[in-house]
């Protein structure tokens, strides 16, 4: 069991983990958009909202994409560009999750949709007040 820390990621700090857990939920949701839409439509679940195989398909591939840059950030969290492009992640997701909450009128709140709004906002948060620890 011992050796399983050597693939853990390296650098000081907790935050690194966040994101190789987020990383690594994310591979899940990707594989679940691509083998059902249940979780999809959770997430966009107004009445008028018809959520196809083709939607949650698209979903899970941008969440696959999503989910290796911030793998890549967690092993890299001293890189300035890593960790930028993970905190735009979070940024893009908040910016879309928002907008179908609340413009688009797609998703409603609930449990679909408040964990992804929390994780957003909670690792935009935490990314942007820890960069000067992490990044050097």
């Amino acid at each position: 069991m011992g050796n399983m820390t050597s693939y853990l990621p390296q650098n000081e700090g907790i935050l690194q983990y966040a994101l190789l857990l987020a990383s690594i939920a994310s591979i899940g949701n990707s594989v679940q958009s691509y083998l059902t839409t249940s979780y999809t439509r959770r997430v966009y679940s107004a009445p008028e909202t018809t959520v196809t195989p083709l939607h949650s398909r698209t979903f899970g591939t941008y969440t696959a994409v999503v989910s290796i840059i911030r793998l890549y950030a967690a092993y890299n969290i001293t890189d300035p560009l890593l960790y930028q492009l993970a905190l735009w992640t979070y940024v893009v997701a908040l910016g879309h999750f928002y907008s179908e909450w609340l413009i688009f009128k797609t998703a409603r709140w609930g449990e679909g949709l408040a964990g992804p709004l929390v994780v957003s906002v909670g690792s935009l948060t935490w990314m942007v007040l820890q960069w000067g620890h992490y990044v050097r």
